[in-house]
């Protein structure tokens, strides 16, 4: 019972804030616009699958996803297990190599599930012609992502400044930038936003907030925050690479083919 009357409050609180989105674009279309909308049904019932799935969503992430991260969190920090069942404090950010294996893990395979990104791929597979890889671009980000996040828990673990992160990061980015195709770089800058949706950011944030409760002297408030901003960094950096690599992979195939075609005209004349 008390499950079914958060979700019912959720849908309703849900409710409350989509109408303000709806009171807005049917007064510019009555207004401003001045046409009736098209397919009203079909956009009342989207309307209404739209409020439930975000109730839903909402009541998941309650549920399930933010506990499932902290547990994970608790579970992987716990000096029994870090420590091998000795008792203790285990502070040697050493210790905790379990902890960046499951940041390296979850943060690639919440990045692939990411519907957000795939939509950003397709799209952009379509405008490029098919030069972009869909699966290229997802496994370049979700690589990416994954680097942050585990780089993000280590920063959490040893207690290091977030700001000297972020900065370095982004002096990277716009050194990357500077020597990156010209056609990828909207699209890296875009990777970057895309990957902050809604299959990452809960269990990157309940994760971080789990870490900063159970490692010793770090705080949720000043620690426990910070991943998401990792998350979306580096993906930026790992499509400008990817772009930067097939870039040099296409000018090395056409170095060797220009190589090829003069060592075959050299034999044909000696032939000759």
């Amino acid at each position: 019972m008390e499950l079914i009357r958060a979700g019912l409050a959720t849908l309703l609180s849900t409710s409350g804030d989509v109408l303000p989105i709806v009171i807005f674009i049917g007064v510019f279309q009555v207004f401003v616009i001045r046409r009736p909308l098209r397919n009203l049904r079909r956009l009342l019932a989207g309307l209404a699958f739209t409020i439930l799935g975000l109730g839903l969503f909402l009541v998941g992430l309650e549920q399930a996803l933010f506990p499932l991260g902290r547990l994970m969190a608790q579970q992987l920090t716990d000096p029994a297990f870090l420590s091998g069942g000795a008792v203790g404090v285990v502070t040697d950010w050493r210790s905790y190599m379990w902890v960046y294996v499951f940041a390296l893990a979850i943060g690639f395979a919440t990045t692939i599930a990411e519907p957000a990104l795939l939509a950003v791929a397709m799209k952009a597979n379509e405008t490029s012609g098919g030069a972009i890889s869909v699966w290229g671009l997802r496994v370049a980000v979700a690589i990416g992502v994954a680097v942050g996040v585990s780089l993000g828990c280590f920063r959490i673990i040893t207690g290091m400044p977030l700001q000297l992160f972020i900065l370095v990061g982004y002096v990277l980015v716009v050194i990357q930038t500077i020597w990156a195709p010209r056609m990828i770089i909207p699209l890296a800058y875009d990777s970057g936003g895309v990957t902050t949706s809604t299959v990452t950011v809960p269990l990157v944030t309940a994760l971080g907030l789990g870490l900063a409760e159970t490692v010793p002297g770090r705080s949720p408030l000043l620690d426990g925050f910070g991943l998401v901003a990792f998350a979306s960094l580096f993906p930026i950096i790992a499509v400008l690479s990817y772009a930067q690599l097939s870039a040099l992979r296409d000018r090395i195939d056409t170095l060797r083919k220009k190589k090829n075609r003069i060592r075959a005209e050299l034999i044909s004349q000696e032939e000759n």
